[in-house]
């Protein structure tokens, strides 16, 4: 199993970035997917996930209303579309993926597999 994750870069506050994380080894559609971040300092975060047993979602207070995850199970890729970013979004971003534990915020830095971490930069 591995994921790689990739789109991270420096963004204007005010601005969009979407993350990828493409999958191999499994597939993207049995298994819940998530991200979380980590910034300098910082304990991790989780950001947001999918939940593979009815599809619902979950977002951290902080990005909601901003954030939002997708997967395509045709392209075995998940991704994280990051709108009207602020400085307090700099983080590294993981994506990450567990057969058994649930969408919930406290469990995605805890999932089985997880991405290189993908480095998110705003600017003010």
């Amino acid at each position: 199993v591995q994921l790689q994750a990739s789109g991270g870069g420096l963004v204007q506050a005010g601005g969009s970035l979407r993350l990828s994380c493409a999958a191999s080894g499994f597939t993207v559609g049995d298994y819940a997917l998530g991200w979380f971040r980590q910034a300098p300092g910082k304990e991790p975060e989780g950001v947001s996930c999918i939940s593979r047993f009815d599809g619902r979602d979950y977002y951290a207070d902080s990005v909601k209303g901003r954030f939002a995850i997708s997967s395509d199970n045709a392209k075995n890729t998940m991704y994280l579309q990051m709108n009207r970013v602020s400085p307090e979004d700099t983080a590294v971003y993981y994506c990450a993926a567990d057969s058994s534990l649930p969408c919930r915020g406290r469990e995605v830095a805890n999932y089985r597999y997880r991405g290189q971490g993908t480095l998110v930069t705003v600017s003010s």
